[in-house]
């Protein structure tokens, strides 16, 4: 791996094209070949691993089920979502309401992880001090025009996502929370602070949960800003897959901020390298 010096000690994957594909609706999911081998050769040989999407529309306890019942070998405590992140951030700042623009899904998430949260139209929600955009395709104009007024009042503005696309079965799909926040931004002039990939926020909280120096981490995903921005700017280990959103030509045409340090075409290729093989 050219430029590495240092080889993964542990691994964090993508879901959407890279260990699944899932419909645009999220409701069935279809496992990638070679990405059961792989999470069973890694729990085999005790290397530490996780599986951290940008997708925030169910907590882990309710997509972990889902996964297995498609044959994925993931526990919930290797999967991770944005609010599991937003959620460690919102504490640490001491947010003490949280309007949210998502799925009761996301709300539910959070507020499990100890954040008070509100949805537009409820008590508290014209008295908070965050606004967080998540998972939402019932989002409806009077949500965005609460979510503008809180931030224009100087609520702090978060998201789980603003990557604009995800991979699917049925090709590329729009994130919901990118287009949200392009229009609370346009009204707002305040640009999103996102907790999902591509942030240093998410990163770090990858990195401690597996219990490993950033360095150490193989960050491995099929979108150059979600996950390869993500692994450059901070420095852990890109690994490219082709078997979603980009193809090895786009690998190959990206900007050195964005390129992996190695693209393989789907991630039971992993197998042939020798992190597995010891």
């Amino acid at each position: 791996m050219e430029g590495v010096s240092m080889q993964p000690k542990g691994f964090m994957f993508d879901l959407d094209g890279t260990l699944i594909l899932s419909n645009r609706s999220l409701g069935s999911y279809q496992v990638i070949p070679g990405a059961v081998e792989v999470l069973q050769a890694l729990e085999a040989r005790g290397i530490p691993f996780l599986a951290l999407t940008n997708g925030s529309a169910y907590p882990s306890a309710v997509q972990g089920p889902k996964l297995r019942d498609v044959g994925l070998p993931i526990a919930d405590e290797r999967l991770f979502t944005p609010n599991s992140v937003a959620a460690l951030v919102m504490r640490e700042r001491g947010y003490r309401q949280v309007l949210v623009l998502g799925t009761d899904g996301v709300r539910d998430a959070l507020e499990q992880l100890g954040v008070p949260c509100c949805m537009p139209g409820e008590a508290g929600a014209d008295d908070v001090d965050a606004v967080y955009v998540a998972w939402h395709p019932d989002c409806r104009m009077e949500h965005i025009h609460a979510a503008c007024s809180r931030v224009l009042e100087g609520a702090a503005f978060l998201t789980a996502s603003d990557v604009p696309f995800f991979a699917t079965k049925e090709g590329r799909s729009f994130g919901y929370s990118c287009a949200i926040n392009g229009a609370i931004a346009r009204v707002t002039g305040r640009e999103p602070e996102p907790t999902g990939k591509p942030s240093t926020h998410a990163m770090r909280f990858v990195a401690q949960q597996l219990g490993l120096a950033i360095g150490e981490v193989g960050v491995v995903g099929d979108d150059a800003v979600a996950e390869m921005q993500m692994a450059r700017a901070e420095g852990a280990i890109g690994i490219g897959v082709a078997s979603g959103s980009t193809s090895r030509a786009e690998w190959a045409a990206q900007p050195a901020e964005r390129a992996p340090h190695l693209v393989i075409e789907h991630v039971g290729e992993l197998l042939q390298h020798s992190w597995l093989k010891r």
